[in-house]
């Protein structure tokens, strides 16, 4: 099985969509996100952005490889169902990740039922992702290098023979490196380093 090491995600916030549907407004909204924290500021700044608003239902995923994806969908008072699953099934059409979609509800008067909400939620949620910019990331690995001063040249040499993207450097008499290295080629960088005398290597957690 060949290991999936690029996830597909926003690089901006899109521009504000609107859908209506029998003088039912519905706003729609998505977002780069890589915490529940940023999730929360989006929401807050949503709700007081639209104040006399009747929903705020939402959906939204975190997470690029299947061990660590979790997501959310939320109705805000709508039927069970009827807004946070919808948004979030185009969340998983546009196989997108670390995302928000936020749809904001102005009730028009006249009641939609169940399916006609959950097509409007669905609508203004597709509309907000067709006209994100996305855009597709790899999915990184970082690993902290530990060694001392005598044996930087041959550490050097790796990173510079394997192109390796170094995020940060301690030289002193005893000197750590921090690198970025894609999914697929971290075993192998890892099994490199194992194998260097007086070198050790270790993975960073997040």
């Amino acid at each position: 099985m060949k290991l999936k090491d690029t996830y597909k995600t926003l690089k901006k916030a899109s521009p504000e969509v609107l859908f209506k549907d029998r003088n039912s407004k519905f706003y729609g909204y998505a977002f780069p996100v890589g915490s529940e924290d940023s999730i929360k500021t989006h929401l807050e700044h949503l709700k007081q952005e639209h104040h006399t608003a009747r929903h705020w239902c939402y959906a939204y995923q975190l997470g690029a490889t299947e061990k660590t994806i979790q997501f959310r969908a939320n109705d805000d008072g709508e039927p069970n169902n009827s807004a946070g699953m919808p948004i979030y099934g185009q969340i998983q059409s546009f196989e997108v990740t670390n995302v928000l979609i936020v749809v904001v509800r102005y009730f028009g008067g006249v009641k939609l039922g169940v399916g006609g909400l959950i097509n409007a939620y669905r609508t203004a949620a597709q509309m907000a992702l067709e006209e994100s910019n996305i855009i597709t990331k790899t999915i990184n690995v970082q690993y902290v290098v530990s060694f001392d001063y005598k044996n930087m040249n041959k550490v050097m040499r790796i990173i510079k023979e394997r192109n390796l993207n170094v995020v940060d450097q301690k030289l002193e008499l005893s000197c750590e490196i921090t690198i970025s290295v894609r999914l697929k080629e971290a075993k192998a960088v890892y099994e490199t380093f194992k194998n260097l005398y007086e070198v050790e290597i270790k993975e960073l957690d997040f």
